[in-house]
């Protein structure tokens, strides 16, 4: 589509202005190949605050154990938040969904709290649910560190949630955004921008953009967070290059991160300079955008998810970003008091 918002780049709280802002005119030259903005002054979540009517539960091979058969189960939270429970650790306390508990973000997210053995890995894929579905207080049950992996990528996660089925409490949700346009710079490119919310009508606008040197390309998608662009999006896998994928089935076989990896041909998108090297999803006018819907929903929003009992609502604005620069202009943002309620 023709239609190229412009954005304030704001202060930049780390990385160099002008690289931003050479980075920022490469993104404002690639079109937008996918929109799904959401009607100008409705809710694009339940105003109240939400939780589980009840459990439901949901089976996959482990994401680092691939032998394994691995179990979470989604569970009401009368307390505010989302909390991770290892059933497995009786003695220990549950992992709040918090910035403060990220322990590490440089391959995927960890959440820990208290104990070293107190953990959950990979938790993009789940926590993103908070940001993408409007769901505030949760408590997630699992028996081990290591999530469940599936082909459908996190949409098994969705319907059992709406199975588990999300209701409405006495309490108003609560909002936070930025206090005024910022920016974050990484080192090849890459860049973040956040802009304050609509306090009348407050919702969270992601517009987001890949550049890969492989087939896929130039991706830019821009939406709002509503339930239905989650679900439809929730389908999208990580993605590997083709000699990530066969150093993980050969060397990787000698290191503990991947010597039980779970990835396969059906659950990731294994891509090469030419081709696909499985079959992607989300054909659009020539391109599949698997990989830009699974940075902007599953690895993006799931940092936006880190705002503990509260929703964020702003425009957020990436570019070639990953988990490290998400999370950083997150915890950022917090330690320079640049966030506020609305």
């Amino acid at each position: 589509m023709d239609f190229r918002p412009e954005y304030k780049i704001g202060r930049a709280l780390f990385g160099s202005s002008a690289a931003i802002e050479a980075a920022y005119a490469e993104f404002s030259r690639m079109k937008i190949d996918e929109c799904r903005l959401a009607m100008p002054g409705f809710p694009t979540l339940p105003p109240a605050r939400t939780t589980l009517a009840g459990e439901a539960s949901v089976s996959g091979i482990g994401t680092f154990e691939g032998s394994r058969k691995q179990t979470l189960t989604f569970a009401p939270s009368e307390k505010p938040g989302w909390w991770i429970r290892r059933t497995d650790l009786p003695a220990q306390l549950d992992i709040a969904v918090d910035i403060s508990n990220l322990w590490t973000s440089a391959q995927n997210l960890v959440l820990r709290a208290g104990s070293e053995h107190n953990y959950l890995r990979m938790v993009e894929h789940i926590i993103a649910l908070k940001a993408g579905l409007g769901l505030d207080d949760v408590v997630i049950k699992v028996n081990s560190g290591d999530p469940p992996l599936f082909d459908q990528s996190s949409l098994p996660l969705v319907k059992a949630v709406e199975h588990a089925k999300i209701v409405e409490k006495p309490e108003t949700a609560t909002w936070v955004t930025v206090k005024e346009p910022v920016a974050f710079g990484g080192g090849r490119g890459d860049f973040l921008l956040f802009l304050p919310a609509d306090p009348v009508s407050p919702r969270l606008t992601i517009d987001c953009a890949i550049r890969w040197n492989t087939v896929i390309g130039d991706e830019r998608i821009l939406f709002d967070a509503t339930p239905e662009t989650f679900r439809y999006a929730s389908l999208a896998r990580t993605n590997a290059t083709y000699r990530q994928y066969i150093l993980a089935r050969t060397i990787g076989k000698l290191f503990a991160a991947t010597r039980n990896w779970g990835y396969n041909k059906k659950n990731i998108l294994i891509h090469g300079r030419r081709r696909y090297h499985t079959a992607p999803r989300f054909p659009v006018a020539g391109k599949f955008l698997e990989p830009v819907w699974h940075r902007a929903v599953l690895d993006l929003m799931a940092a936006l998810s880190l705002t503990g009992t509260d929703r964020f609502a702003g425009t957020v604005v990436s570019f070639r970003a990953g988990h490290t620069l998400d999370c950083d202009a997150v915890r950022a943002l917090y330690r320079n008091d640049l966030i506020c309620q609305l």
